[in-house]
């Protein structure tokens, strides 16, 4: 499942004009990380992410969740 970062990270890297080992390499993170990372894997290290949002000038903050949205997506799976 794609995750919003997920969709982030593969687009600002496409705005860059730079491929996944592009990525990698300039972020100084292992090509399979990028790959998890763009793919939504649930579980990544924050150090790592914030490593690759930081070429974009982002990093990894706290974000209000909607609970009603949440509830209900948990109800149905």
């Amino acid at each position: 499942m794609k995750t919003r970062l997920a969709t982030f990270v593969k687009d600002k890297r496409k705005q860059a004009a730079m491929n996944q080992e592009d990525l990698s390499f300039a972020a100084g993170v292992g090509l399979r990380f990028v790959r998890d990372l763009e793919q939504g894997k649930p579980t990544l290290r924050m150090d790592k992410v914030n490593q690759v949002l930081n070429l974009f000038g982002y990093e990894l903050g706290p974000v209000a969740q909607n609970r009603d949205e949440e509830s209900q997506s948990s109800v149905s799976e």
